[in-house]
């Protein structure tokens, strides 16, 4: 029987994300964000023909939240799809980095390798917050919903993992996780 927070598959995403013994945490950490920007990419696929416009979402929201682009000094009040757009280019450009993700094994992660994975997931989170909250729906509809949660519950276990996200941060999808997080 299928509920609202069913997810795919039966292996245990706890283990799978667990850092292997002997693995170098940055590397782990790089490979497996990623994994998580491809999913958020194909996620917002689903939405950004029909569903996320700007006409349809002016904002980027969720739950009682508004976000604002910030990056530098530059604070931008968008759409949801500008929003998005700009938050997954971001997260590119960084990964394309080789003096932030490098590619070649051995070669040193920056020092700020930490604090740029927590913007990453910051900016992946807000997309998830907005989807379930603005377009949850359109999941159900399309019959996705396994795959929305499935991803989704792989991310908050990586974060949570390596404390990726404060817990205020998480906020507007606090039911979600715990829902997501009792179902197994």
């Amino acid at each position: 029987m299928m509920n609202g927070w069913s997810t795919l598959g039966s292996g245990n995403l706890r283990d799978a994300l667990k850092l292997p013994p002997g693995e170098d945490r940055n590397e782990w950490l790089a490979v497996n964000l990623i994994d998580l920007v491809k999913q958020v990419r194909m996620l917002f696929g689903v939405l950004c023909e029909s569903e996320c416009t700007d006409s349809k979402c002016p904002e980027m929201t969720a739950k009682d939240r508004v976000y604002t682009w910030t990056n530098d000094e530059t604070v931008l009040n968008t759409s949801a799809p500008q929003y998005i757009d700009l938050s997954l280019s971001w997260c590119q450009m960084n990964i394309d980095d080789e003096n932030v993700f490098p590619s070649e094994i051995g070669k040193k992660f920056p020092p700020i390798f930490d604090e740029i994975c927590k913007t990453i997931m910051r900016r992946l989170f807000r997309i998830y917050a907005h989807v379930y909250h603005c377009h949850l729906n359109h999941f159900k509809e399309i019959k996705a919903l396994a795959h929305l949660n499935t991803s989704f519950k792989q991310f908050v276990l990586f974060a949570n993992q390596f404390e990726l996200l404060k817990r205020e941060e998480t906020e507007p999808l606090r039911g979600v996780i715990e829902s997501l997080m009792s179902s197994g």
